[in-house]
């Protein structure tokens, strides 16, 4: 072996300690949220966050911002629930899992890879304009099936009153507006300043569709859910706009709002051809 093969060697082994630390910390998501293997889920959360500070200590430090996002929604279940005690668990869990590691990375690293670039500036394009309503056409096609044929729909409450109907409009809504608060601007961003852009979207999609499934996107949802996670992830590395992706998820939860009513309530919203 030659002298200048060594650093390489060198090299080589700390990329992989670099993406094995990462992929413990994501793929913790999977035991903390789709499995729902507590506390064992915290083992590679830790482990993660312990091998980035040893091999990059700025990569371990903004895999620890990851990690303590995940840990505060771990904190409660996902389960929807529209009681007012459920909305509220909602609302303080999930906005700390942004607001926590966004004044940690500001305050205390004086970084600002964590950003929610909302005036871009850059006027959206006709293809923009074309992709939101291809969107909508797959949700009206796709959804209806899905939800209903599968029984995934009984994962959301029965929608006994007007006024539950209302609530779950609002946190369909609240949730997928904190999905790219969270899963895009954070972690994705996160992660996008030590890895390439595909690397970075595989591993946010981990944390993504691991939260979707808890939250009630099971039986064949992640064929849905895995490629509107990358989907998402890879418009906000284009167009670098918040108001794109998240016009994108909720014109697509728009849908997803509607399907569910209308598999609670088979009167209501009436016009999806494709309802079993």
């Amino acid at each position: 072996m030659t002298a200048t093969a060594v650093p390489e060697l060198r090299a080589d082994a700390r990329t992989a300690a670099r993406v094995a630390a990462a992929a413990l910390v994501c793929g913790a998501a999977i035991l903390l949220f789709a499995v729902h293997v507590r506390p064992l889920g915290y083992v590679p959360l830790v482990a993660g966050v312990a091998l980035g500070l040893a091999v990059d200590r700025r990569l371990g430090r903004d895999l620890a911002l990851i990690a303590t996002g995940q840990a505060i929604i771990s904190a409660i279940s996902l389960k929807a629930d529209l009681s007012d005690a459920g909305i509220a668990r909602f609302a303080v869990a999930l906005s700390l899992a942004v607001i926590v590691p966004t004044a940690i990375s500001r305050l205390a690293f004086r970084d600002r890879a964590i950003s929610f670039p909302v005036n871009t500036g850059t006027r959206w394009t006709r293809t923009m304009w074309l992709y939101l309503g291809i969107v909508v056409a797959f949700g009206y096609v796709v959804l209806p099936y899905y939800f209903i044929s599968s029984g995934v729909y009984q994962n959301w409450p029965d929608l006994d009153s007007d006024g539950e109907i209302a609530r779950l409009f609002l946190g369909v809504n609240a949730v997928g507006l904190w999905d790219e608060l969270f899963f895009i601007c954070v972690v994705f961003a996160l992660l996008r300043s030590h890895f390439p852009m595909w690397a970075a979207n595989l591993l946010q999609a981990l944390v993504f569709v691991s939260f979707l499934w808890e939250l009630g996107y099971q039986a064949w949802g992640p064929l849905l859910t895995i490629p509107f996670a990358l989907v998402q992830g890879w418009i906000f590395a284009r167009t670098k706009s918040l108001p794109y992706v998240v016009s994108v998820h909720l014109l697509f939860d728009a849908v997803v709002f509607a399907v569910l009513v209308h598999a609670h309530h088979p009167h209501l919203f009436d016009i999806f051809v494709t309802a079993p």
